[in-house]
């Protein structure tokens, strides 16, 4: 791996952001490197950004967690939801048992950029229809075990780069009928665990390249950028809808799709 500093702190900018937002972290980790001309800094670099984002996530959810494990109860969405803890649990069983199956696959083939073109734009395209056409009406006090295992299972599709797990969930979300607020913080909170566990997994790569310099900024830099991107995601889309996703997806799909038969 041969980042700079200031390569890796954008790759950190790049990954924080991503991930939240329903753009894809892997598939804009992949294309980085590749658009701008320096080496992919493989796995085990993407593994210490996961951490960065992983931070950002239970500092902005912590009070939510803390409901969830009953520890607390000043939070009205949990109050007639007690089997959050449950929900998110078996939610998560199926992107486990996918991330366990094709750990080759997303570490090899699955990197390809015309495949990763292909699904940001039909990722955007699905998120674009399951907004504009949900019934958007149920709220987390009213997520059912049946809405939160088809959220998993579509989680699970997230394996492969340009799909994006939040914006996979957020999309399976408002098709169960949750409201465009409702589906970004379960997308979220169902990225805890996912996120943890993808980290346990390449725990091994993560180690062979140690606590450098580089790792910690690029780590710092995601996990900055990745809560300020679940604050205003929150915010903007209280107000608005998931429109741009889909046209910034389309216009990144078609630039590398020509980049990749132009070169």
């Amino acid at each position: 791996m041969e980042l700079s500093s200031l390569q890796a702190i954008f790759l950190g900018i790049i990954q924080g952001l991503s991930e939240f937002l329903p753009i894809s972290s892997s598939g804009h980790l992949v294309l980085t490197p590749w658009l701008f001309g320096f080496d992919d800094p493989g796995l085990a670099f993407d593994v210490a950004l996961d951490f960065g984002t992983l931070i950002a996530v239970v500092s902005y959810f912590w009070r939510d967690w803390l409901n969830i494990f009953h520890l607390r109860s000043d939070m009205v969405e949990y109050h007639n939801n007690t089997a959050m803890l449950i929900l998110i649990i078996g939610a998560t069983i199926p992107g486990v048992l996918v991330g366990f199956l094709f750990k080759e696959q997303a570490e090899t083939i699955f990197r390809n950029p015309l495949l990763i073109a292909s699904t940001l734009a039909l990722g955007g395209l699905f998120l674009y229809v399951s907004d504009h056409y949900a019934r958007r009406s149920k709220t987390l006090q009213n997520i059912s075990w049946k809405e939160a295992l088809i959220v998993g299972i579509f989680q699970a599709i997230a394996i492969i780069p340009g799909v994006s797990r939040s914006g996979i969930t957020i999309t399976a979300a408002l098709l169960c009928g949750l409201d465009r607020v409702s589906a970004a913080r379960f997308s979220f909170l169902l990225a805890t665990p996912i996120i943890f566990g993808a980290a346990v997994l390449t725990l091994p790569n993560f180690l062979t390249i140690g606590s450098t310099s580089v790792v910690v900024v690029g780590t710092i830099a995601s996990a900055v950028s990745g809560y300020v991107a679940i604050k205003y995601l929150i915010v903007f889309v209280s107000r608005a809808d998931y429109k741009i996703f889909f046209w910034y997806r389309l216009a990144l799909a078609m630039l590398v799709t020509a980049l990749f038969f132009l070169a």
